[in-house]
């Protein structure tokens, strides 16, 4: 056996969302994205290949994986090995201390820390560039947990050209994101599979069209620390994804009724004149952005509204890095 290599990433909360793909085997986005890795909430890679080894395994949470799930790691992996002209198969064993395909980018940190555990483990040195680009291929959004803190995604013109780059470190901004969980639940319609019915709704096409926009003034807002400016586009550009989630053929509605509840309250906070924001990627699950000074409250407000069964707090975090 090769020796095994362990990596840890975080998920990211998108403030301008990836929704879409130009190509769906490269994940080649729509448009680019921004967003920032999560403190606090992690997945934790192992990877080891060995020329004894008679397939690839791939454990999760301490149960084995099999069908989609395995498939889905087999194919990553098929990059790597073609990256390092090997052929040797293997084992896999990640862990989330958050929960699993609820609308909290556990994908983003589940690819980005196999990507660079795997490619560490296959002999391989990676750029930052090189690593986001991989980690693409298992996950889009997973390109954007490979660098530190407030992150941009490039979405370039080919394969070569889309990748995501830090825009500013993690501690530019005390900006904390407070998750109100309304389920752990596996949600029922996986992104993979939203991303490809985006273009089926005949409002996705302006989505597109407004996003550069839409990215300046967040881009502006983040570096100038402007609060009022950054909740003004980041709760447009959700709004507008989940507009064109509930009008796609099939449409996607991931939101709940306690969502819904949620959203309401936050915009009533923010008259009242608190820091606060809401965004909501493919999940019922509800991110509350705020400045740091406004979580002590926030966090207990937040848990006092039906339906929320739990507050998870991130603050800006590093990218994927090996563990000690």
């Amino acid at each position: 056996m090769q020796p095994e290599f362990t990596a840890i990433a975080h998920p990211n909360i998108a403030f301008i969302k990836y929704w879409g793909n130009r190509d769906d085997v490269l994940r080649l986005p729509l448009n680019g994205s921004i967003s920032m890795n999560l403190s606090g909430m992690e997945s934790t890679t192992t990877v080891q290949f060995g020329a004894e080894l008679k397939q690839d395994s791939f454990e999760l949470n301490g149960e084995t994986q099999s069908g989609s799930s395995l498939q889905r790691v087999s194919q990553f992996l098929d990059h790597v090995r073609r990256l390092a002209n090997s052929n040797q198969y293997a084992r896999v064993s990640s862990s989330n201390n958050f929960p699993t395909g609820a609308g909290i980018a556990s994908s983003a940190s589940a690819f980005a820390a196999l990507a660079l555990a795997a490619s560490k483990a296959a002999g391989l040195d990676l750029s930052q560039k090189d690593l986001s680009r991989l980690a693409r291929l298992g996950s889009g959004s997973a390109c954007r947990s490979i660098p530190d803190g407030f992150v941009e995604w490039l979405p370039g013109e080919d394969d070569a050209s889309s990748y995501a780059v830090s825009i500013a470190p993690k501690d530019y901004w005390n900006l904390v994101d407070a998750v109100a969980v309304i389920s752990q639940e596996h949600k029922p319609v996986g992104s993979s599979t939203g991303h490809k019915l985006a273009q089926t709704s005949p409002l996705n096409a302006q989505r597109v069209q407004d996003a550069p926009d839409r990215l300046k003034h967040c881009r502006e807002a983040l570096l100038g620390r402007d609060f009022a400016r950054f909740a003004e586009v980041v709760e447009l550009d959700s709004h507008y994804m989940h507009a064109v989630m509930r009008t796609s053929n099939p449409p996607l509605v991931y939101w709940e009724p306690a969502t819904e509840v949620l959203l309401w309250q936050v915009w009533q906070w923010r008259k009242q004149g608190h820091a606060v924001c809401a965004t909501v990627d493919a999940g019922p699950n509800v991110h509350v952005l705020a400045l740091a000074d406004e979580l002590e409250w926030l966090r207990k407000a937040l848990l006092e509204l039906p339906g929320v069964k739990n507050v998870l707090v991130g603050a800006p975090a590093d990218g994927a890095r090996l563990a000690d």
